[in-house]
């Protein structure tokens, strides 16, 4: 039985966050889908709700709960990374403070709502409005990371990053909180720009449920184990200076030690920096937008 459910949160501005409830038949795992965490990456958003839409109730063992849409404010405002109500990144609160701002108490209820008491978590994402993507998933090193590589495997994309805990680049997202509480959890990246793209929607599609028939929520066999490029965590490169970045390269495309990764310019076109690999590497994501402000985030180069 599929039943629609709302999370309703009254100290936060009313807020409500729509939910789907799936009960299958008989006793199995508990996998948590989450979607929307960024209120612009709708690729994502679309699969979870096309999963759902057309999931055979039948064939599920256990019970999925399907969250298509958890930043709800920031979907309305059409708001890249952020909550609008104070400018602060959801996928960097977790597990959150319920004492906290508006979206570390938006992370806390989400945690302990939907993350804890889950057997397995997969948070689906998409390269946000400025932000250009290789499809790619990423998992926590912790005592339950061979699990995490297995639903990273299923989910089935060319490359995988694992974050070791002691050096996050990726700290307080809803994988890291947890696998810190001891659950097996998943990053899945497929699109870009905020573009509602069909491949990456069926991208998606196919990965999440050939990891729901991984973990035996659901019935079929799941594809033998695709081969994938593994990363040993990131650099996350950022500019010094507001200013016109240029890409030199495009996501997926390897990078050596010292190789240019672009230019950052200012309003003349007077180059005044390079931004150069710091070692081998593969940019998995990167700003498509030429507008980088002081302190903004380049591109995600994942070692090699």
């Amino acid at each position: 039985m599929i039943t629609r459910r709302l999370l309703s949160l009254p100290g936060l501005d009313g807020l409500d966050i729509p939910y789907f409830d799936i009960e299958g038949r008989g006793d199995g795992p508990r996998l948590t889908v989450l979607a929307g965490v960024h209120g612009a990456e709708y690729a994502s958003i679309a699969a979870v709700r096309e999963f759902v839409r057309d999931l055979d109730v039948s064939a599920v063992s256990g019970r999925i709960v399907a969250v298509p849409l958890l930043n709800v404010p920031g979907f309305w405002a059409r708001t890249p990374f952020v909550v609008p109500a104070d400018g602060k990144n959801l996928n960097r609160s977790f597990p959150g403070d319920p004492h906290g701002t508006f979206t570390e108490v938006l992370a806390h209820h989400v945690f302990t709502t939907f993350v804890l008491g889950s057997d397995y978590l997969v948070d689906m994402h998409a390269g946000d409005l400025p932000e250009a993507l290789e499809p790619f998933t990423m998992f926590e090193a912790s005592p339950v990371e061979e699990v995490s590589l297995d639903l990273a495997l299923a989910y089935g994309a060319g490359h995988i990053v694992r974050q070791v805990a002691v050096e996050r680049t990726v700290a307080g997202s809803t994988a890291a909180a947890a696998a810190d509480a001891g659950i097996p959890a998943v990053i899945a990246e497929s699109g870009q720009n905020g573009l509602l793209d069909r491949a990456a929607v069926d991208r998606h599609l196919a990965g999440l449920t050939n990891i729901a028939r991984s973990i035996g929520v659901l019935d079929g066999d799941p594809w033998p184990v695709r081969d994938a490029r593994r990363h040993e965590g990131w650099h996350w490169l950022r500019t010094d200076q507001a200013g016109w970045w240029q890409p030199a390269v495009t996501v997926g495309e390897a990078v050596p030690a010292g190789g240019l990764l672009g230019t950052m310019s200012d309003v003349w076109g007077e180059v005044f920096a390079e931004v150069r690999a710091p070692e081998a590497g593969t940019p998995l994501f990167l700003t498509s937008s030429p507008a980088v402000s002081a302190d903004g985030l380049l591109l995600g180069l994942a070692r090699d």
